[in-house]
């Protein structure tokens, strides 16, 4: 059971906005909105600089960087081994089962006492976590009983094939359906295609829970850019509206957000139940599953599946790092957190990422993000031609590296008389966040371009005895880098859903000749995706409009067989 060391200082407790600022931003914001992209740019022109004044610094430098990266490599090969184990064991655990057992606790705990297997997955904590809920005073957490979860499915033109194994997926859900809500956030601006798609999904559906609506945003409200923001903050604000009209129970209820394309765990809602009922500052929480894009695989084309694994294997990497978890895609959050903040931001197309800071500081630095160790699964990129799957898969990478806005975002609320967070804490964060996103933008370039540029461009650095062996030095440290490789695909084989009849084995054998793409992919849809959103940010063409990745089915549900 978590609990923040941090207490609130009475000086710092002043009302802050959690809102984006609006134009013309200040010279402190414009020069935090242009630092992500100096310092890419300026990695990359300092390796240039070097390689033709000074050789030899060049390969120092360089060295620094790829050393910096081969330690993250390990680290990376090591959380995804332990995190693929520990997502596997979480999943076979009945949550829903843990969950009642939390209602009769002083049973449940005298009943682990005489059996007990020391096997099964976090059951140590468990049985504490009844042990303390019997010790503690009558009201201090809720009951079962008292959890409601709200689901937000948010969609502006999937196709029906899209949506249904979406719901179909929630519905066979271990959680109580009588305590589920359910509202398909649409957009107005789908047209008729998609007004008729949801009302034929409300016929099939209705029934199954405690209540299915339909919550239409409208087009062109004011203070809104286009994107799911906005969709979902409206629908939340209409939920909340017809909770009072209809008495539906609002205290403990916790509101997820998912995507038209995304399969739920069946045990996903009830271990998110789980871990609120035990915390004891659960409104200052938000629950983050670990999103895998293994929905449609075997149907992608091998860039795009070398894109979706290596975001799979990044968010079990994220779920096995809780300090530095943060909000992405789908997670869910408390209503009543929810209704102080009013919802999420309606001004920014990472309304995912973002919410984490909003939280952050709406809650004085007393928040955090708990990891929910069941997967969620989306769909890789696919659209009805190669090469607009190609462009689709650029624009879904470029809007998520577009989250370096926040960092301007951060740092006006950071270096600020009215900061209301601990300084170093904060500092803490918004370093990682500025190295995450530069070192996405220059990475790929300086490791497979940066060992040769002395002797391309400096022809007398091969008199430098450094730099003339730069490029075998960098083979060799790339040589031990492939462990790693070697990792990534053994445990994404391992990660696959079970082959669809329509694929001969040959799609096997390419699942493993696919990573040949990896240098091209990592050029393409990490540096160059990067540079592209850092550059327009630093420009001040803001991106202010979610593009939707187009989303084609061939085989729906495969996902939900997913190995884990």
């Amino acid at each position: 059971m978590t609990k923040f060391s941090w207490k609130k200082n009475a000086q710092r407790e002043r009302t802050i906005s959690l809102e984006i600022p609006n134009r013309p931003r200040t010279l402190k914001y414009r020069f935090f909105e242009i630092l992500p992209a100096f310092i890419s740019y300026g990695v990359v022109v300092t390796m240039v600089l070097l390689s033709f004044f000074n050789p030899l610094l060049a390969s120092i430098f360089l060295m620094v960087v790829i050393i910096a990266l081969l330690v993250r490599a390990v680290g990376i090969a090591f959380h995804t081994i332990t995190g693929f184990n520990v997502i596997k064991r979480a999943s076979k655990v009945n949550w829903q089962k843990r969950f009642l057992e939390l209602g009769n606790a002083a049973e449940s705990f005298e009943a682990y006492q005489k059996s007990m297997s020391k096997r099964q997955f976090d059951i140590i904590k468990h049985v504490n976590n009844l042990r303390l809920i019997s010790e503690a005073e009558q009201g201090h957490f809720p009951l079962p009983n008292d959890i409601w979860h709200w689901v937000i499915v948010a969609t502006y033109d999937e196709s029906i094939d899209t949506l249904r194994p979406t719901l179909q997926a929630i519905a066979d859900s271990s959680f109580d359906k009588s305590r589920m809500v359910i509202a398909i956030a649409y957009e107005e601006r789908g047209g008729e295609a998609t007004e008729k798609t949801v009302h034929i999904l409300e016929k099939e559906f209705k029934g199954v829970f405690a209540h299915f609506f339909l919550v239409k945003h409208p087009d062109g409200l004011p203070d809104e850019i286009v994107g799911k923001g906005a969709n979902i903050t409206y629908a939340g604000h209409w939920l909340y509206d017809k909770a009072a009209e209809t008495n539906l129970p609002t205290k403990h209820a916790i509101v997820t957000t998912i995507d038209a394309d995304n399969n739920v765990h069946p045990s996903y809602f009830s271990a998110v139940a789980y871990e609120y009922l035990i915390r004891d500052e659960r409104k200052h929480l938000s629950y983050q599953p670990v999103s895998m894009f293994m929905n449609n695989i075997w149907d992608a084309p091998a860039m795009m599946r070398v894109v979706a694994v290596g975001n799979s294997f990044w968010n079990v990497i994220s779920t096995m790092r809780p300090h530095v978890l943060r909000n992405f895609a789908s997670h869910s959050q408390p209503l009543a957190a929810l209704v102080e903040m009013d919802f999420w931001s309606k001004r920014t197309i990472v309304e995912d990422g973002h919410q984490y800071w909003r939280s952050y500081f709406h809650f004085n630095g007393n928040y955090g993000v708990i990891p929910i160790r069941v997967p969620i699964y989306q769909d890789a990129v696919l659209s009805d031609t190669w090469w607009n799957t190609m462009k689709a898969q650029f624009v879904q990478v470029r809007r998520w590296d577009y989250g370096a806005s926040d960092v301007a975002y951060v740092a006006g609320h950071l270096f600020t008389r009215k900061r209301n967070v601990p300084f170093f804490d904060c500092f803490a964060k918004l370093v990682r966040l500025i190295e995450g996103h530069t070192s996405l933008a220059y990475s790929a370039l300086m490791v497979t371009f940066g060992g040769w540029l002395p002797l391309i461009i400096n022809p007398d650095s091969r008199r430098s005895v450094i730099a003339h062996q730069l490029p075998t030095t960098i083979s060799f440290i790339q040589t031990i880098a492939m462990v790693g490789i070697f990792i990534t695909i053994l445990t994404s084989l391992r990660m696959l859903p079970p082959r669809p009849k329509s694929y001969s084995r040959f799609r096997s054998f390419m699942m493993v000749f696919q990573w040949l793409l990896m240098p091209v992919v990592t050029i393409l849809y990490s540096s160059v995706a990067a540079f592209y959103s850092q550059t327009r940010l630093a420009l001040g063409l803001y991106m202010e409009k979610f593009d939707v990745t187009k989303k084609v089915v061939k085989n729906a549900g495969q996902g939900k067989n997913a190995k884990i």
